[in-house]
């Protein structure tokens, strides 16, 4: 369970407690308690400390986001640069969500869509329900197909994604 400090309880006794000198800018420690009743790890894997990721790590991972390489292949390439690496697959797809969420600057992802749509050259075809002004059909489709379209209106080949949710 975590507490309010994103700190792991686990009933331990140990105790330490920092005072801050009054004539300098030192601090004093005191061991209150120096027992301790959890047991040391043998693996590291998985451990707060051992798995943060640098500043160097991070611009990694976003360089990598932008050559759309998947997480799991920038997981392998920091094993293979240190064998010991501590960090979980879990903990890529975190920070690249929170990429994704930065590149976005607050837009939702149908707004994300149209933008990048918009900034590539597509053209966008949409449709909203008149009842509630909700979004009901979206067509994305190239200048270089309508154009083609244009040249050959009677020949059309259309690939289209439908997923059922369960």
């Amino acid at each position: 369970m975590y507490g309010p400090y994103g700190t792991k309880k686990c009933g331990c006794p140990f105790k330490l407690k920092g005072e801050q000198i009054a004539t300098s800018e030192n601090w004093e420690l005191f061991i209150h308690n120096g027992r301790h009743n959890n047991k040391i790890a043998i693996y590291s894997h998985g451990h707060a400390q051992t798995a943060r990721l640098t500043e160097e790590q991070l611009q990694q991972i976003e360089q990598f986001r932008k050559s759309h390489i998947p997480p799991r292949n920038i997981l392998r390439f920091f094993r293979e640069q240190d064998v010991g690496c501590a960090v979980s697959t879990q903990k890529i797809y975190n920070v690249v969500t929170k990429i994704k969420k930065n590149w976005m600057q607050g837009r939702n992802t149908v707004e994300e869509v149209l933008r990048l749509s918009a900034e590539r050259g597509y053209t966008v075809f949409h449709r909203n329900r008149e009842d509630n002004n909700v979004l009901s059909d979206i067509v994305v489709a190239h200048m270089t197909l309508i154009a083609m379209i244009r040249t050959w209106p009677y020949a059309l080949i259309m690939d289209t994604t439908y997923k059922r949710n369960k």
